[in-house]
């Protein structure tokens, strides 16, 4: 089963996709991208797990919503979603800025998980140097547009192993994505910025949490994620050695295999 679907949410619209059978699964992608970067783990994932993958507002099919970012109001927008497709719990798992937003979900609704995954990314907020970062980044996107910020920065989420030996891939997603509404990255930016401290709901959350960590991962350090992997009550760890923030296309079996393990363990154990 496939499924393509526009939901109006009041202050807007969001697209996502279905795809496969079996208990929910959301894969919430991140900046800079949409939900067509997990389609190696829908080909794996879809024969065991019912597969929702939004595009945040702004993002793939979803138009952009100006004035209208943060991390919480991105997670009422799911719940829209989950009420469309009757679906009272389920397993969120993001990657980078869409791990943000499942942290601020797991916050306002933990009643509607049955585990959350962090996937390349990070409870603590932004420190003064990342923030400065962002601030650069938003001024260049401003000057020169989305395109020329894509050229620029997408080949640094990659290790350099594979930067080396899958240029045409790289390559491929700066197109896939030079389009991007500068507007919409723009408030990507804004809205990391301005998030909070999540490593409570760490602490606080009951349930199973999965963290996947790249060896080579520049954006979100793989020492960050470890130092915040023990505050869990139930922790699952998975390292990718070969990768750096985007351990989907990096690794992707091993990827498609830590995650199946991670859901197996939540709904089939």
């Amino acid at each position: 089963m496939r499924k393509e679907m526009q939901l109006n949410t009041g202050d807007g619209s969001i697209h996502y996709t279905v795809a496969g059978n079996g208990r929910p699964v959301m894969l919430l992608h991140g900046f800079g991208e949409d939900s067509d970067v997990w389609k190696y783990q829908v080909k794996a994932l879809s024969p065991y797990y019912q597969l929702i993958l939004p595009d945040l507002p702004g993002s793939g099919l979803s138009p952009f919503h100006a004035g209208n970012g943060s991390m919480e109001q991105y997670a009422v927008q799911l719940i829209a979603i989950l009420d469309k497709e009757n679906i009272e719990k389920l397993v969120l798992i993001g990657h980078s800025m869409g791990g943000y937003i499942t942290l601020a979900f797991a916050s306002k609704y933990p009643e509607k998980l049955d585990a959350f995954g962090l996937f390349h990314s990070t409870a603590y907020p932004d420190s003064a140097e990342k923030i400065a970062t962002r601030q650069r980044g938003i001024e260049f996107i401003r000057t020169h547009g989305s395109k020329a910020f894509l050229q620029q920065s997408t080949p640094n989420l990659f290790s350099e192993n594979y930067r080396n030996k899958h240029t045409d891939i790289i390559n491929g997603m700066i197109t896939q994505y030079e389009g991007f509404e500068p507007g919409a990255l723009i408030q990507y930016y804004e809205a990391m910025i301005g998030r909070k401290d999540r490593t409570a709901v760490l602490r606080t959350f009951e349930r199973p949490v999965l963290f996947i960590i790249g060896k080579h991962d520049t954006a979100i350090p793989a020492e960050q994620m470890l130092q915040q992997s023990h505050l869990p009550q139930i922790s699952y760890i998975h390292f990718l050695e070969n990768s750096g923030h985007m351990g989907m296309w990096e690794e992707t079996a091993k990827t498609n295999d830590a995650l199946k393990t991670f859901l197996d363990g939540v709904y089939i154990n």
